[in-house]
């Protein structure tokens, strides 16, 4: 934590001093104002509670509403105890203002009266290095995290970005004017001298404003824009859908909001238009078949087309699909590139190079984060794994990159366990890593989802970054001034091509004795060579005509040779397909007739087991018929050896029986 170099109350005086509370609760003008009016009274509540206790004052007159406001918020807090209070002033300033320690000075822990903020004391005595009459700031030292961070003096909020004289550091701004609400996943762009950011996420909520940084003046200002329902009733206003996610384009004066994340998605992809000239959003007409709508793409404009890639739908589904939108004509199209694409990914980065090549760098899938670099050849639409030289970038998401000439510059971004402190450029001409500057402690360009933009002011190049979130969320601004040799490394190779050309074109020069550089001109006696020559080139380029000629009609040959084949290859897949389909249908009769095979085995079984039950019956008869047979013949027997007892004893048959 930025603050972490002080324990309390010298914390709390610190932040008190910042946010401009004095002794005896006074506060300047500059604290009002550089906060919502809410907050404001909140944080005097809160300093008159820390410092002078319990709100035990009258209640003042109701004419004085702004004096009755002050004492509702300080009463309101009742019987809190003052370190409860500290440490809520302090909480409450950070997620206001996440850099206000980085921009405090060396810090005496007496009470500080009225330290008046965005507008630090000019001492006449004091005169500053300066060139061509720009003031130069005097760098001074804050701790962050025990470690040592250079910043800048809060005089280049007079002189504008041309006061950062410091070349590849990174420069925390003063500006003026109300700053917006920290944020992170939202979008920026460059517009004639204005940083516009958009929308964006703020503690899981979408946020709607649109604010504007001037960049002369490095003032903030929110932009009160209206939303052009439709085309047919243009007086009809309302309010523009807050989203997170989505991508800044500047075109001509205006810039597109392309995709996002929104509470309630549509299905497809929206392309919003803002125009600053009349302060207006207005959704665009597209045609084709738009992509689904999305969050964390990449969105690259290449000439007059914008390239969108992958991103994360409203269902978390990762996406490596490729579409393109005609600015001209408005239209969308799902391209279909050949060779290995990059794994399906949000969060990345990416850039164009030479109008020709897109650039796709690093992003996160659900489980990891990603250091590859791919390029797709948009003549070709073909996808590649360039062999890159330098340094190997650690895997990040949530970065953010600008392009200057060849060089891109990559900052920020995270790994899941912490964010990137370095800076780095890839030279896309060379595809050589190296990096640029690098920061120490949690700061905010240690985040994930911050811009970066770039911007062009008095000649100078600057890369200017925003807001982010690395634990805490941030609406800091910094600058980091480009040096000389990134502008000439920045040249393209066709336009230094271009000039070695020239150069070749031009008359040969030699020196004379005395050191000037004279011309040999031709000398009029040379007309005939012209002609010569004129005729010799003439002829090599007739030559060279009947030679493209017979190349060309080989490759019309060629191109008739394949169209044969292809037919062929055409009519040899009719009749594999006809055979294909006969066996599917003999396969089908084969799959019937086992079936039926299989319905008469089932019941044959159960026939059999029916004839098992009745053998078992007639066995069981068989046996009590033998039973009976049995118990008859005994019976019989029986009967035999009565009749001859009784005619022993003289009893006649008949008797005995009877």
């Amino acid at each position: 934590m930025a603050s972490s170099g002080l324990a309390y109350p010298d914390r709390f005086y610190a932040a008190a001093a910042y946010a401009g509370f004095g002794a005896g609760g006074a506060t300047s003008s500059s604290a009002i104002s550089r906060f919502q009016n809410d907050v404001a009274l909140l944080l005097y509540g809160l300093y008159q509670q820390a410092t002078v206790g319990p709100c035990n004052v009258p209640k003042p007159r109701a004419w004085n509403p702004v004096e009755q406001s002050k004492w509702t918020s300080w009463h309101g807090l009742g019987s809190m105890p003052s370190a409860e209070a500290m440490r809520l002033f302090v909480k409450i300033l950070e997620e206001e203002d996440p850099g206000w320690y980085s921009r405090v000075p060396e810090f005496n822990p007496e009470p500080v009266v009225d330290i008046e903020m965005h507008k630090p004391k000019e001492d006449p005595k004091v005169i500053l290095a300066s060139t061509n009459g720009t003031s130069i700031p005097e760098p001074k030292t804050i701790s962050e995290n025990g470690s040592s961070v250079e910043t800048q003096d809060k005089v280049v909020i007079l002189e504008g970005l041309s006061a950062v004289s410091v070349h590849e550091e990174w420069t925390p701004l003063s500006v003026n004017g109300q700053r917006p609400k920290p944020r992170y996943e939202h979008g920026a762009t460059v517009v004639q001298d204005k940083m516009y950011i958009f929308g964006g996420n703020h503690n899981g909520r979408y946020l709607s404003d649109l604010q504007a940084l001037d960049l002369k003046s490095l003032t903030w200002s929110k932009i009160d824009a209206k939303f052009q329902a439709g085309s047919n009733d243009s007086s009809k206003s309302a309010q523009v859908s807050s989203c997170a996610g989505h991508s800044l384009i500047s075109w001509g004066n205006n810039f597109f909001s392309v995709a996002g994340h929104t509470k309630d998605p549509s299905e497809n992809i929206t392309v919003k238009e803002f125009d600053p000239h009349t302060c207006t959003w207005s959704i665009v007409k597209t045609y084709g078949k738009p992509p689904v709508s999305r969050g964390g793409q990449s969105v690259t404009l290449v000439g007059t087309t914008l390239v969108l890639f992958g991103g994360e739908d409203a269902k978390r589904c990762l996406l490596n699909d490729l579409h393109i939108l005609d600015l001209e004509t408005m239209t969308w199209d799902d391209v279909d590139a050949i060779g290995t694409p990059p794994s399906p990914r949000s969060d990345h980065a990416a850039a164009c190079h030479a109008d020709r090549y897109l650039l796709i760098f690093g992003g996160g899938s659900h489980a990891t984060c990603f250091n590859d670099l791919h390029v797709l050849d948009l003549q070709t639409m073909e996808w590649s794994r360039p062999k890159q030289q330098g340094l190997t970038p650690s895997p990040r998401a949530g970065h953010a990159g600008a392009t200057v000439g060849e060089n891109w510059y990559i900052v920020g971004g995270g790994n899941n366990k912490s964010g990137v402190s370095e800076t780095l450029v890839l030279n896309m001409s060379t595809l050589t890593w190296s990096v640029v500057s690098s920061v120490e402690g949690r700061v905010p360009l240690a985040s994930e989802g911050m811009t970066l933009v770039h911007s062009n002011y008095n000649g100078d190049d600057y890369l200017i970054s925003f807001g982010g979130y690395n634990g805490r969320y941030s609406n800091e601004v910094f600058a980091l001034k480009l040096t000389l040799k990134s502008d000439l490394q920045s040249k393209p190779k066709e336009e230094r091509a271009s000039d070695s050309t020239s150069r070749v074109l031009e008359p040969e020069v030699e020196l004379s004795h005395d050191g000037k550089i004279r011309e040999i001109a031709m000398d009029s006696a040379d007309s005939d060579l012209k002609k010569d020559d004129a005729s010799e080139l003439l002829v090599a380029l007739k030559a060279e005509k009947e030679e493209l000629e017979a190349a060309l009609n080989r490759e019309q040959l060629r191109t008739i040779q394949l169209k044969e084949e292809i037919a062929e290859a055409e009519a040899r897949n009719a009749d594999l397909t006809k055979e294909l389909q006969t066996v599917r249908g003999q396969l089908a009769a084969e799959q019937s007739r086992c079936f039926k095979l299989e319905v008469d085995v089932a019941e044959l079984r159960q026939k059999l087991q029916s004839m098992d039950a009745l053998e078992r019956e007639v066995e069981l008869l068989r046996r009590q018929k033998a039973a009976s047979e049995q118990a008859a013949l005994e019976a019989k027997q029986r009967q035999s050896s009565s009749g001859m007892w009784g005619w022993l004893v003289g009893t006649p048959p008949d008797q005995s029986e009877s």
